[in-house]
């Protein structure tokens, strides 16, 4: 049975056992989706959902990011796990083809903070549900991406389950439960990208994770054959001769899939499709000294998976232009960079921007101009207003693995600027040196402690809310 030998793997897991590579690259995930989940726990998204769910009349003891109470943590797993996702900010992963640690951090945190883990735990968990996401992504990609899953929910709800049914201590057979609960709940649709649906897709998967693990604890069954049954995840999800079982096991822990590839971190808050294409178009504004008044055409060239969610040469919202290739060029020609404000509501009509991007002409290509196996390439040309062509090729965007990672030092004040917003200096600083040695620390109520005293408006919301 695939979930009982997958559970056996996840069971077997232990700290001292991970390379230490593998316990570095955590740490600093884990440190980014905080960042970024403070960033935005203040959506819209999150406001609509906390009053659905009736989140604030609900007791219990996990923290809602930046918001001023703590509620039941399967509540805390969705408000936060939508706020982990609001702004396309948080980290990416090949082997998944989605967003590794969002549907896992914000279930763990909540239990964590319910059953006082330390960081070691903490960290174990979190392994334990990236490996097991990207196992079952290497199974059944890319025809589970390209079929219209949003894999960063269908298979993070198994990695949220398997990190949860770790940290809870479950055994082989309620691990194997868990997995198949999850299995049940697993769900999300691409045709959502680019409205607040699809960050929900994470809440509602770091909910579902933690409820599995929740319910196998308690004795709840499920089918051992839910992976291989003719009606089971892999036949309905992907289809005959569109996964291999061989791929989830061979796969597993050799490396960990933190290792190789790793983890890919953003430095934009946009959809990483749009990446590899604005790093084309920057290198060439940088290395010629180019001005967006300098530019008559820009002209970008993507890979096909990347490029069909992302060609929206009008987006109607700001979470729109977080998918739009056109957008993200136009403000990174004329602002040199591509940030949090540029994807508001209001900034998406500003003329000049709608003006530049009238110039610019972006195609789908399986065969780039450089030279690359890959999928994650941009080619830019850029014509400026004297006549000359100015070319550039990208095979990773910056941040993509551990062979093309962000520039030094840009992971922590991407982190600074993410939670300037909401914490006052002392705590942000506080907290990003606890996550840096998060392998230290005793139990993890003493950062989300960090997180609520350190908040910039908590008298202004103890008042609106009394």
């Amino acid at each position: 049975m695939i979930a009982s030998r997958l559970a056996e793997l996840i069971c077997e897991v232990r700290f001292e056992a991970l390379p230490v590579a593998a316990i570095e690259m955590a740490k600093l995930s884990i440190l980014d989706t905080i960042g970024v989940t403070l960033a935005g726990c203040k959506s819209e998204a999150v406001n609509i959902t906390e009053i659905a769910v009736d989140a604030r009349a609900s007791i219990g003891d996990a923290l809602v990011f930046g918001r001023g109470y703590r509620t039941a943590p399967a509540n805390a797993a969705l408000l936060n796990g939508i706020a982990s996702h609001a702004l396309d900010f948080d980290d990416c992963n090949n082997t998944m083809g989605g967003h590794p640690s969002v549907p896992i951090v914000p279930g763990l945190w909540a239990l964590a903070e319910q059953q006082g883990a330390d960081g070691r735990a903490f960290l174990t968990a979190y392994a334990v549900g990236v490996e097991t996401e990207t196992a079952i992504g290497a199974a059944v990609n890319f025809h589970h991406y390209e079929k219209g899953w949003h894999p960063t929910s269908t298979l993070g709800t198994f990695g949220g389950a398997a990190a949860c049914a770790h940290l809870l201590k479950l055994n082989q057979t309620q691990t194997a439960n868990a997995l198949a609960i999850a299995a049940s709940m697993a769900a999300g649709i691409k045709a959502n990208f680019g409205t607040m649906t699809k960050p929900f897709h994470v809440g509602q998967c770091a909910r579902n994770g933690l409820l599995a693990a929740r319910l196998a604890e308690g004795g709840m069954t499920a089918s051992p054959e839910v992976f291989e049954h003719k009606q089971g995840f892999f036949e309905v999800f992907n289809g005959a001769g569109t996964y291999s079982v061989k791929k989830l096991f061979d796969k597993w822990a050799s490396p960990f899939d933190l290792v190789e590839p790793g983890i890919a971190f953003k430095q934009y808050p946009c959809c990483a499709s749009t990446h590899p294409a604005i790093d084309a178009l920057l290198k060439i504004m940088q290395v010629e000294n180019l001005k967006a008044p300098d530019i008559t055409k820009i002209r970008s060239w993507t890979h096909p998976r990347r490029f069909r969610h992302t060609n929206r040469p009008n987006p109607r919202s700001g979470l729109d232009a977080k998918f739009s290739v056109q957008y993200c060029l136009a403000r990174a020609a004329i602002h040199g960079a591509v940030l949090l404000e540029h994807f508001e509501d209001s900034a998406i009509h500003d003329e000049e921007v709608r003006s530049l991007m009238g110039k610019i002409q972006s195609q789908e290509t399986e065969t780039p101009f450089g030279t690359t196996t890959e999928h994650f390439f941009a080619n830019a040309e850029v014509v400026s207003a004297k006549g000359k062509t100015f070319s550039a090729f990208v095979p990773y965007p910056d941040g993509r693995n551990r062979r093309h990672p962000l520039p030094e030092g840009k992971l922590d004040s991407k982190f600074n600027d993410c939670v300037s917003q909401e914490l006052v200096p002392d705590a942000a600083q506080r907290l990003l040196s606890m996550l840096q040695s998060l392998d230290e620390i005793d139990n993890i109520n003493m950062l989300s402690s960090i997180i609520d005293d350190g908040r910039r408006h908590e008298k202004s919301e103890m008042l609106l809310h009394n």
